[in-house]
């Protein structure tokens, strides 16, 4: 089996670019995918509360109902924000287009960078928690925990590869079996409460005064409490991922996703309270609460069952909202233009494998016990949604649009409990979380190296006006270019000493850009034909290699000779090139098997 059947079989036929509508996301597939970790988070974050709560004792345990509060003002804060986000920057981008927008480069940089860590962290944690429930409920499966959990991220990822509507067609079920799942779990167990089949004396009264409490330790407790909230800014980055009107789509989801998490959240706390719940160290409080609500049934295996498919399902996130937030950065020149290229299925294929290697790279080097990457996880969420909401403070007080008072209230809101979350995160978790003061400003560094060297680049490729190609005598010459450049200028003019008859070949994956490219090569190069091609599959060999056949027949007729001359640009570092597509590279692999064609490269070096 060759590698283009076996692609076939895994990720499908390709798709017309002219499909693309037919990718986007409607609102109930989008809150199945885009939701699936914050949603999850429901099934850890009362329990991180009640453990830090637990240092003091079971009286302290009354105060995780004022934390779940806190924790859903700031819910709150944080749907209302990214909602006028959402609005305000459609083209999506979330906390990375505003911070860099209202903020400058540098604080865009470190809300970008910090997102795109924070969702291979996503995919790492997600994963292997689910990887855990699944081995605690067969013991002998657990010594292969790192190999399960890398087949996960690969089945998730040839999923993600296959399209975005089908990844959520097979996705949705299982998060909206657990969304079902939790809130009859809910319902039942406050049913329950409501007809006194629940002894009061379990739990400590609201109000009881605990000896030891303070306000550093409560606050701790809210900060854990607060990882219930990742995952919430996914929806902002994914804004062009929704059928039309997009925007509109999106903040319904958001709202929607808001409302169910808030339920599930506040309910889990309350039952856990009111049962008197004690956090495990081999037993989860969800569990506990299924189990004192229905016992060992059927009804405890489904919760427990769609609880771990919903943790290993939370990694789908990070799939979906990593390669958006990638192509933001790469047409703003800070990663390698690849992320910008669709796939076979319309999706950002790039981005997508890129995540799934990361992810895989990081549970191999834990050893699936990422337990201790969560604090990180936490950090990487609550850096771009301080840097958001300051930016937004900042747009307001700029723009001062109708109504900007409240909108400016509810970032300043936002802002302020995030910005306290993080500074207790950092005091009270700085030997887990320190690396973040390192790994950043590398990343960062990294993103501006990229972008000096697009710029450069562009510098060096750039036509000045009033620059001519002189008049060249010098049969057919064939050079594929990809636009009006030094490199193109370059490579036309050694064809036209070697050849009689010079076609330049454009390949477009749109019809605008192809109309474009005739329009402004008429200008540049009226005395030079241009034969352009739109490919609906986004190829560039195939289109040319037609074009090749078909010049091939004619120049046999006249025992004449077809030469490929390849532009082709050398990078002044051998780093550099990587962060661009190669499809030189590509076609002269392509041509070298052609027994009647002539492959020449014509090298244009940098010097920058």
């Amino acid at each position: 089996m060759n590698y283009s059947v076996l692609k076939r079989l895994l990720i499908g036929k390709p798709l017309k670019t002219k499909e693309l509508g037919d990718q986007k996301l409607s609102k109930l597939k989008a809150l199945a995918i885009l939701s699936s970790d914050a949603l999850s988070s429901v099934a850890y974050g009362t329990e991180q509360i009640l453990i830090v709560l637990a240092t003091v004792g079971v009286l302290a345990y009354w105060y995780s109902i004022p934390i779940a509060l806190g924790v859903l003002v700031l819910l709150t804060a944080l749907i209302l924000s990214y909602r006028q986000i959402i609005y305000a920057y459609p083209q999506g981008g979330g906390a990375y287009i505003v911070s860099k927008t209202n903020l400058g480069e540098n604080p865009g940089l470190i809300a970008g960078g910090s997102l795109l860590v924070d969702y291979i962290l996503t995919v790492a944690v997600s994963v292997s928690a689910g990887t855990d429930a699944l081995t605690s409920a067969f013991p002998a499966l657990h010594h292969y925990n790192v190999v399960i959990a890398c087949l996960l991220v690969i089945f998730i990822t040839v999923l993600n590869l296959r399209g975005v509507t089908e990844s959520a067609s097979v996705l949705a079920y299982p998060v909206y079996l657990f969304v079902i799942a939790l809130i009859l779990l809910i319902a039942v167990g406050l049913f329950k409460i409501a007809t006194g089949q629940v002894s009061p004396e379990l739990h400590p009264s609201l109000g009881t005064v605990v000896p030891g409490i303070s306000l550093f330790l409560l606050l701790k407790a809210f900060s854990s409490g607060c990882s219930a909230l990742t995952g919430v800014e996914a929806i902002s980055n994914a804004v062009p991922n929704f059928k039309e009107p997009g925007a509109k789509n999106a903040v319904h989801t958001l709202m929607l996703m808001g409302g169910i998490l808030a339920v599930l959240f506040s309910g889990i706390t309350f039952l856990a309270y009111w049962l008197g719940i004690s956090p495990k160290a081999d037993e989860t409080v969800v569990s506990q609460i299924a189990s004192s609500v229905f016992g060992r049934n059927g009804f405890y295996y489904f919760i427990q069952g769609t609880t771990a498919l919903i943790l290993v399902l939370a990694a789908n996130t990070g799939f979906s909202a990593f390669p958006l937030l990638a192509v933001n950065l790469s047409s703003d020149k800070y990663m390698p233009r690849m992320f910008q290229i669709r796939g076979d299925r319309l999706g950002y294929s790039n981005g997508i494998v890129t995540l799934g290697i990361a992810s895989i790279v990081l549970i191999v080097a834990f050893k699936g016990a990422t337990e201790q990457l969560i604090p990180l996880y936490a950090v990487g969420v609550f850096i771009p949604f301080t840097l958001s909401q300051t930016g937004m403070i900042v747009k307001w007080l700029r723009e001062k649009p109708a109504g900007w008072q409240g909108k400016l209230t509810i970032n300043l809101i936002g802002a302020l409990i995030t910005l306290t979350v993080l500074i207790i995160l950092f005091t009270t978790k700085f030997s887990q979380v320190w690396s973040v003061l390192i790994f950043l400003p590398v990343i960062v560094y990294i993103f501006h190296r990229i972008h000096t060297h697009y710029e450069a680049v562009g510098e060096q490729l750039r036509i000045k006006q009033g620059e001519k190609i002189g008049k060249l005598e010098g049969s057919v010459v064939i050079v594929p270019v990809a636009g009006m450049t030094k490199v193109v200028e370059n490579s036309l003019n050694y064809a036209r000493t070697i050849g009689d008859t010079v076609i330049a070949v454009h390949v477009a994956f749109d019809r605008e850009s192809e109309k474009r490219m005739e329009e402004k090569w008429e200008k540049w190069q009226p005395d030079i034909r241009i034969v352009t091609f739109h490919s609906q599959y986004r190829s560039l060999v195939r289109p040319l290699f037609r074009f090749i056949d078909m010049a091939e027949e004619k120049a046999r007729e006249n025992n004449m000779a077809i030469t490929v001359v390849i532009p082709q640009f050398i990078t002044k570092k051998s780093w550099q090139n990587i962060l661009h597509n190669q499809s030189s590279l590509l076609l002269k692999a392509h041509l070298l098997y052609r027994k009647n064609v002539i492959v020449t490269t014509v090298p244009y070096r940098f010097k920058k």
